[in-house]
């Protein structure tokens, strides 16, 4: 009786493998469905939730961060909102809050990329990006900002996505972090303190958008930041050395 059981077990086995083969698929293991079903529900958590993967410290010619950011890698988990952070010492914060990435690059320089998304003051979702005017820069418009230095040079560039197309912004590096009230981050970042307010003594990055509401710039000098002396952008309605200030990033920029 025992040896009929074990034979006719073996021969279900038998179908069931000779099934498979036929159909070009293997027996089903114990334990694949579930391991389908988990990863099919990680890929849905990752794009309900907006997961940012960062990549850097990987050089181009000239030094900087390649441009697809290879290299070192860091992933945090994405929040409401679509970003989530990394801190300077690599713990995650538990809101919506910027993404932050860096580190050393073989050229002997350091490279930081942040990103955020816009939101109002007080809202639900705290964020490192704040609109105070919505009209100008929609909550929900999105900002990056990288730096990369080194002992003979500083460089800072910006994009932005989901403003108002065609339009002119002014932007500028500002001494301190951002809060709900525009002149909470200071005057603008000056390498000579009270000196002239221009392009040559701080970072401005003044843009204008494209069709889309996305626009870009850079700003290089041969010279760096101060030790927390720069810490956040403004953007400005207009371009140049004033205008209202209608949007801010907190950036821990680096000396």
């Amino acid at each position: 009786m025992t040896a009929q059981v074990d034979g006719s077990a073996a021969g279900a086995a038998g179908v069931a493998e000779a099934a498979g083969a036929e159909s070009g698929r293997g027996p089903r293991v114990p334990g694949t469905v579930r391991r389908r079903v988990l990863v099919g529900a990680v890929a849905l958590v990752m794009l309900a939730g907006g997961v940012s993967i960062a990549h850097g410290a990987a050089d181009g010619t000239d030094g900087a961060p390649a441009p697809d950011g290879g290299g070192h890698a860091a992933h945090d988990a994405g929040k409401a909102g679509g970003t989530g952070k990394v801190s300077g010492d690599g713990k995650a914060a538990g809101t919506g809050e910027a993404a932050l990435v860096g580190g050393a690059s073989r050229s002997g320089g350091f490279w930081m990329r942040a990103d955020g998304v816009f939101s109002p003051p007080g809202s639900f979702v705290p964020s490192d990006a704040l609109t105070y005017d919505t009209g100008l820069v929609p909550a929900a418009a999105r900002i990056e900002i990288t730096q990369y230095a080194d002992r003979t040079a500083t460089r800072v560039g910006t994009r932005l996505r989901g403003l108002v197309p065609n339009r002119a912004y002014g932007m500028h590096v500002h001494t301190t972090p951002c809060g709900a009230d525009p002149v909470s981050a200071g005057p603008h970042y000056q390498h000579r303190t009270s000196a002239t307010a221009d392009p040559v003594n701080e970072v401005w990055l003044d843009f204008r958008t494209d069709g889309n509401g996305d626009g870009e710039a850079e700003a290089r000098h041969d010279w760096g930041f101060r030790e927390g002396g720069a810490r956040s952008v403004i953007v400005h309605d207009a371009q140049g050395g004033a205008g209202k200030r209608v949007a801010c990033f907190t950036v821990p920029f680096a000396p």
